[in-house]
């Protein structure tokens, strides 16, 4: 494929792993698109170090993007997938990945991703992803869909490219927009009600009274079940994602991963103008305790992330069932 990444601006090294990246991506694209056909991607293939389980192309991605890398300015490798850091060689930049986001969804044919994070590599490997997600250079995503597109940003907007099913060249199209101020979509799995914090339950309930309730209006909910589909979904047209921590074992402090998966996303939703938050505080100050540390993320259209935040701060008695008593949101 060519080098799409070339003559941009970016610097060299940076410009060769996007290249590398973009690749990996082309190659994944192609072989999803012959799910069943030579092998089975959806197969069990065991667990990984967060106790999720692996299909066979979780590990198949995997391999495909290190050994893409392999060579590149990237010296430290972070994956979903291993348990451990790994060290590449020389080189000035560490990069984090969820090389195959969603795989649940390989055999309903749903739409799945890789999620990547660049940070400049610190002075050891641990140090290089236990840090802020604002000091990431570069952050984005692949979904592999009906069209399979990569988006990312460079700190300065978020650029859109389309996989040209003709040449296997990504072509750039234009630049993602700013999200809307308001929204009347939002995306959470519902049959966790009984399991979550009240202020999750309430925003639920006002969004579910719709216009007989405190925010006279009606509402959609969306769940696909991947993170990168519903990242898509939002840029495209937005609304508000909530996966938040809950009362179950194994999730009170959410389930998504703070390096491979929910910093990335933040990085690229505030460059639109949008809100990410562990459903009170912005994800990209957090410091992740662990490299495959969880945490309750929340983003999308900003007034929606700021208004969930907001119901964090009400009494007890205004975050009841009685939906009709929360007069601060009455608009």
């Amino acid at each position: 494929m060519s080098t799409s990444f070339d003559g941009l601006g970016l610097a060299a090294d940076l410009a060769d792993v996007m290249n590398r990246l973009a690749g990996a991506g082309a190659q994944l694209s192609w072989l999803i698109g012959r799910h069943g056909i030579t092998q089975d991607l959806a197969a069990s293939a065991g667990t990984n170090a967060g106790g999720d389980g692996q299909k066979a192309l979780d590990l198949i991605a995997d391999d495909m993007f290190r050994a893409a890398l392999t060579g590149s300015a990237v010296r430290f490798y972070a994956s979903e997938e291993q348990d451990e850091i790994l060290d590449l060689g020389p080189g000035g930049l560490a990069l984090a990945i969820d090389p195959l986001d969603g795989s649940s969804n390989i055999d309903v044919d749903v739409s799945i991703g890789t999620i990547f994070s660049i940070f400049p590599a610190a002075s050891s490997a641990e140090a290089s992803f236990l840090r802020p997600g604002s000091e990431q250079i570069a952050a984005g995503y692949i979904i592999y869909g009906p069209q399979t597109a990569l988006i990312v940003t460079f700190c300065a907007g978020v650029q859109h490219w389309v996989l040209d099913p003709e040449t296997g060249a990504w072509a750039r199209i234009a630049d993602i927009r700013p999200l809307p101020p308001e929204t009347s979509e939002y995306a959470i799995n519902a049959s966790n009600y009984r399991h979550w914090p009240a202020p999750i339950r309430a925003f639920v309930d006002d969004m579910v009274a719709g216009a007989e309730g405190p925010r006279a209006r009606n509402f959609n909910m969306r769940w696909i079940a991947s993170l990168v589909a519903e990242t898509h979904r939002i840029l495209m047209r937005g609304g508000v994602f909530l996966y938040p921590a809950d009362a179950r074992r194994g999730y009170e402090h959410g389930r998504l991963r703070h390096v491979y998966e929910c910093a990335p996303i933040a990085l690229i939703v505030t460059q639109l103008g949008g809100g990410a938050t562990d459903g009170a505080d912005p994800i990209l100050s957090a410091l992740p305790a662990a490299l495959h540390a969880r945490t309750p993320f929340v983003f999308g259209t900003n007034a929606k992330v700021a208004r969930v935040a907001a119901y964090h701060d009400l009494p007890g008695d205004e975050t009841s069932a009685l939906f009709n008593t929360r007069g601060l949101f009455r608009s």
